[in-house]
């Protein structure tokens, strides 16, 4: 595996405001998600808004992906294409996963949205897997083990009879969209390598309501979908290791995700 990069002030600095404008192009694309916009008009949006910031949407082209954001709605765990087909609808659940390159630094973001009425249980699995992320982030600091981040989350996610996702996981990210090491969400407690400040990398659990297994669609190559069809929720942030803890660099404040 290759070394964990150890970023520079210089490096945080620009990770930073990458991961920020990240948050908010989150933020900004909020407001257009509702029942009957297609997935391609919110991913027009979002490349808009990342280069109207003086950024480019990391996603497009990156290794044959068409578009400049993944939006997956409902059995999709990750990585779905945004299409004119695909339109929103009541009961939809939709995750939107934005990564910027500002000034040659990368920023990883993504977030749950809910459509309409929603069934209760998958309101229970967008709040649970937001939940189980915050369980993941608070394992960080300099000297704990990377896998007491999926420990907690598996332990959390089984609690409550779900399912992880084990062969998507969270990465280092800044300099490049993927580094080392890889943060598994599912993990024995006290393994992989052990943290140290200036460390930089996403957690983003994909929490199932059935089976945790993915089927990858053979006719575009990306769209991950539950091996049963049953709901996936993902939530996701940047974490930079500090001194005595971590700082979220994608957290931007809250923003509405229940449409």
């Amino acid at each position: 595996m290759s070394k964990i990069l150890i970023k520079t002030p210089e490096q945080i600095e620009g990770i930073r405001k990458s991961a920020q404008l990240a948050g908010n192009t989150l933020k900004y694309i909020s407001n257009f998600v509702e029942q009957g916009v297609s997935t391609q008009y919110l991913d027009e949006l979002i490349e808009k808004y990342i280069r109207d910031n003086g950024a480019i949407p990391a996603p497009l082209n990156y290794h044959g992906f068409p578009k400049s954001c993944c939006i997956s709605l409902n059995d999709v765990i990750c990585h779905g294409i945004p299409n004119e087909k695909t339109i929103l609808k009541n009961g939809d659940i939709l995750n939107i996963d934005v990564t910027t390159i500002l000034d040659g630094y990368y920023g990883d973001t993504s977030t749950m949205f809910t459509i309409g009425d929603v069934s209760e249980q998958a309101l229970r699995l967008v709040e649970d897997t937001e939940h189980a992320l915050y369980l993941g982030i608070e394992q960080v600091r300099p000297g704990n083990y990377f896998g007491n981040i999926g420990f907690m989350i598996g332990r959390y996610a089984k609690g409550k009879k779900y399912s992880v996702v084990y062969e998507f996981c969270g990465h280092g990210v800044g300099v490049e969209f993927h580094e080392a090491p890889q943060v598994e969400h599912i993990a024995a407690r006290n393994s992989g390598p052990k943290m140290k400040e200036g460390m930089i990398f996403t957690i983003e659990p994909m929490i199932n309501l059935g089976k945790a297994r993915a089927v990858v669609d053979e006719k575009d190559g990306w769209t991950a979908r539950t091996i049963d069809q049953k709901l996936s929720a993902q939530f996701e942030h940047t974490i930079l290791i500090t001194k005595d803890g971590y700082e979220i660099l994608s957290d931007v404040g809250n923003y509405e995700i229940f449409r």
